[in-house]
């Protein structure tokens, strides 16, 4: 079993949402665990996405400062970079499984991540796509 677990936007947003109730205390004890165990993977699109979601969606929203704090402090997990060979991988596995572009990024980031769970939200949870299955930690059946 891979010791990566892959964690889309949608689940580090619940972890800063302390007014998200029961998905804030099931994200924020999911990725308290994956800093323990130093198993957490993320990519430049997830982090890209958490600091604009932070500074924009967020019901309290962070200023720059503090969104800073937050991305360096995710630095220390594994990091995907999405290269220009990324684009190509997403298309692909957007007409595979017809998700959108975005979705097909994050999973190929996990691909690459080596993670064999990708937790999100947004993704149907146990679906696979290659070595990749995907688990939403938010709902009861965790």
């Amino acid at each position: 079993m891979s010791d990566r677990y892959f964690v889309d936007t949608n689940i580090l947003m619940y972890a800063h949402a302390s007014a998200a109730g029961e998905k804030h205390v099931r994200a924020k004890a999911l990725v308290e665990e994956l800093w323990e165990n130093r198993s957490g993977a993320v990519s430049t699109q997830v982090l890209q996405e958490l600091a604009v979601n932070l500074r924009r969606k967020a019901k309290k929203p962070l200023d720059a400062k503090a969104t800073r704090e937050v991305i360096s402090d995710y630095l220390a997990w594994q990091v995907v970079v999405n290269g220009g060979d990324s684009i190509p991988e997403a298309l692909e596995l957007e007409a595979r499984y017809q998700i959108s572009f975005w979705d097909a990024l994050v999973v190929h980031a996990a691909q690459v991540a080596g993670a064999e769970i990708l937790y999100s939200e947004d993704l149907s949870d146990g679906q696979r796509y290659g070595t990749v299955r995907v688990k939403n930690p938010l709902t009861s059946s965790k």
